[in-house]
């Protein structure tokens, strides 16, 4: 071990100008991520296409694309109450420059759903495996190295079978953490210029608009370990001198100045997607989980041998807090990363320990978080498992650049070591799990070549043998381990771009049982959807929906109708409404229903049956109608006998707000306005330049009270305070950015 390497801490921060050759390696990165994918398609057209991916994150991009092409800002959706309220959804990244754009461009392409989500999917892929690529050279690891950790980020398990198969809102986030992480260190570089600070504000704003809470946490915990070790320690630029410790305590508190004005101003550029959220959540059931939530997923303390051999099973805690005996796909990182770490301080732990016992402190923290239940608005700690991923490949990329060529021999040992060693216990204990064959004679024979590789005299072909192992193994995992393969899947058809048998004018509430069980393709392998249209698939054919996809199920219709993340409402309130409360001048009337779809699993109807018609019949279900024509959106209501009857005609809906002409007569009583659109906190109205209070029906529809006499254009337009203060907030931290952005530009130009 050399001095050099002994006296290095691989948290100190260097400056290290990027040559051509390094942004060529962040092509490759971004290559391999892409060519890895195509691989994966090649085998399963459908392997990114999968349960909420379908249901839910597909039909809302869709709705987004329509939007852009209407020119008009996707903050609402007329066309699902529940999931309604996109930007205060989150999780689909309505104020991301970069998912908006990619959406735009991939709804012009003559494309199928599942091609789609593949686009999508393969393009955040590639932006992660570039930024941590990017977070590796800016470390002074090799090319070779760096390509390793990219690979290693982006392609490791978690990413592939949840990120870019399901919740796309976690592999949108996370796929800029890397970056975000890179630009922090480049703030911190005490030789870089006072405008440094400059760096992370776009990152962290593209990481918070993608859409995923968790992610944030994430970006919480590096933004504080790295300002922590800026206040602990005082790096150098001089590699062969030592980290020391700052004596003064205001040089150290001074030091983390770059990154917290960076980190600040990225969160005042996203200002107005995380305000949405604390506005959207107050209320909804997510602010109230079930304490039963916070046990599911959590990483058992037995599984973690599948950080090396995926196949790996034990029972693990479900979406039902039911322990099932699941494997650790999710542990998958290719291999060579857990086998290296362990080797390395195997052979030199000391020295090793030195260089990165801050990674090694956070890496122990992630650990112990994905294994602890969760609290507040966050559940399923599992989900620290790609930032785990991250810190490891980090962590092993440095122990590999410290081993000589006897020292790499000895990890390559190692892994085919530790690979016979858990094939044993797996089948001893009976974790051997059902895809334990083939894929542990392909990782033995990877471990072997990468064996000989090291035993070769070929630097070239010894620098890209673990990059060359992670990517053999984590191929040979999804080829043998089917990705998330626990999650249901749907038979979706493009017929659902089509609205036939519904009428796009009305507004339909679906009663249909559990889309996760009762339509998945292992119980219903024809195409499913086009009657009942679960999830937020009505937003394919532009429908007008109660139902809809939400995790967050805010306050007011979600409430009213008990209605299940997967957009189905509660069966037995569902048959106490079409009974008691479908007929003239009840609830469903009121708010403007005048559709009703009743999947072929329940047997009542809406009541009563004169007021309605049976306007076709299906395998999956059956369509009422109320009799007559298609109810108005904007519509002049007495609920309470002390209103006046309004005259509403030349109404125009468009997505965030909604007017027409109002002729209220003379006299003492004021008409009551009632809008058949989802009620959210922060509706105005207008009329003429006049404000009119916005009030509801038990939160479910908007209400306008206009006094007697009065004439004019009623306008009712979504404008809350979240996204008055949070626009002004992203308005401001862009001014500043790109002023600051200009002065450094016009300061390096005199240099």
């Amino acid at each position: 071990m050399n001095r050099e390497y002994e006296q290095q801490s691989l948290i100190t921060i260097h400056r290290s100008p990027f040559t051509r050759y390094d942004w060529v390696g962040v092509l490759v990165a971004a290559t391999l991520a892409i060519v890895f994918s195509l691989l994966l398609l090649a085998r399963d057209p459908r392997v990114f296409w999968n349960d909420d991916y379908e249901i839910s994150v597909l039909p809302v991009f869709a709705d987004m694309a329509r939007a852009w092409n209407h020119g008009e800002f996707p903050l609402l959706s007329p066309y699902s109450w529940i999931c309604g309220n996109l930007a205060g959804e989150f999780q689909y990244g309505v104020f991301s420059v970069f998912i908006n754009a990619l959406i735009v461009c991939v709804w012009k392409l003559s494309l199928t759903f599942s091609q789609q989500a593949a686009v999508v999917s393969i393009a955040h892929l590639a932006v992660l495996s570039a930024g941590a690529f990017l977070l590796a050279r800016g470390r002074k690891l090799s090319i070779p190295l760096s390509i390793f950790v990219a690979l290693v980020a982006s392609l490791n398990g978690w990413i592939i079978c949840w990120g870019a198969t399901d919740w796309f809102g976690a592999l949108g986030a996370f796929a800029w953490l890397p970056w975000a992480w890179w630009a922090a260190e480049r703030a911190l570089d005490p030789t870089r210029s006072h405008w440094r600070f400059l760096w992370p504000a776009p990152f962290v704003y593209l990481l918070i608009t993608g859409g995923f809470p968790y992610t944030v946490l994430m970006l919480a915990l590096v933004v504080a370990w790295l300002a922590l070790r800026a206040v602990v320690e005082i790096g150098t630029t001089d590699i062969a001198s030592p980290a020391r410790t700052s004596s003064g305590a205001l040089a150290r508190l001074t030091r983390t100045w770059p990154l917290l004005a960076g980190v600040t101003l990225g969160f005042g550029l996203a200002a107005p997607a995380w305000l949405a959220l604390l506005d959207y959540v107050h209320g909804s059931a997510r602010e109230s989980l079930n304490p039963s939530a916070h046990w599911q997923w959590l990483v058992p303390w037995n599984a973690w041998p599948g950080l090396i051999l995926p196949s790996w099973t034990v029972n693990w805690p479900n979406f039902s807090t039911r322990f099932v005996p699941h494997g650790a796909t999710e542990l998958a990182c290719g291999l060579v990363p857990p086998a290296a770490l362990l080797a390395g301080f195997f052979s030199n732990g000391r020295a090793l320990l030195k260089r990165i016992r801050w990674e090694m402190a956070l890496l122990l923290a992630l650990f112990i978080l994905a294994m602890l239940p969760t609290a507040g608005v966050f559940r399923w700690s599992f989900r620290w498992l790609p930032l785990l991923h991250l810190v490891l490949a980090l962590c092993a990329a440095e122990a590999l650049a410290s081993f000589s060529q006897k020292q790499k021999r000895l990890a390559a040992f190692f892994l085919f070591l530790f690979l016979l060693l858990i094939l044993i216990l797996s089948l001893i204990s009976k974790h051997d799990g059902e895809h334990l064959f083939p894929l542990a004679w392909i990782f033995l024979g990877l471990a072997l070549v990468w064996f000989v590789i090291e035993s070769l005299q070929f630097n070239y072909l010894r620098a890209w043998a673990p990059a060359a192992v992670v990517f053999a193994a984590l191929l040979a995992t999804y080829l043998c381990i089917p990705p998330n393969s626990g999650v249901p899947k749907y038979n979706l058809a493009q017929s659902l771009l089509e609205p036939q048998p519904l009428d796009p004018q009305r507004l339909y509430l679906s009663v249909y049982p559990p889309p996760e069980t009762s339509y998945r393709v292992e119980t219903k392998p024809a195409p499913v959807g086009q009657i009942v249209r679960p999830g937020s698939t009505s937003m394919w054919a532009g429908l007008r929906f109660v139902n809809g996809y939400s995790p967050i199920r805010p306050a007011g219709a979600a409430g009213e109708f008990a209605s299940a993340i997967h957009g189905e409402v509660d069966p037995d309130l569902a048959k106490w409404l079409l009974q008691r409360e479908a007929g003239e001048n009840r609830l469903l009337e009121r708010i403007g229903i005048d559709g009703i779809v009743v999947a072929r699993e329940f047997d009542f109807i809406p009541q009563p049956a004169a007021e309605w018609e049976l306007i076709t019949e299906a395998d999956e279900g059956r369509v009422f109608h109320r009799r007559g024509k298609a109810m108005p959106v904007v519509r002049s209501v007495n609920f309470s006998g002390g209103n006046s009857s309004g005259t509403i005609t030349g109404i125009v809906a468009r997505r965030n707000w909604v007017s027409a002409s109002v002729d209220i007569p003379d006299g003492d009583r004021p008409a009551l306005i009632a809008f058949s659109r989802p009620f959210f906190p922060g509706y105005r109205a207008r009329i003429d330049g006049r404000e009119f209070p916005v009030s509801s029906l038990r939160n479910l529809i908007p209400l306008v009270e206009v006094p007697p006499s009065t004439r004019g254009r009623l306008t009712l337009y979504y404008w809350p305070d979240w996204l008055i203060y949070g626009g002004t907030l992203a308005i401001a931290s862009a001014a500043v950015w790109i002023v600051s952005a200009a002065l450094a530009f016009r300061a390096s130009k005199r240099l």
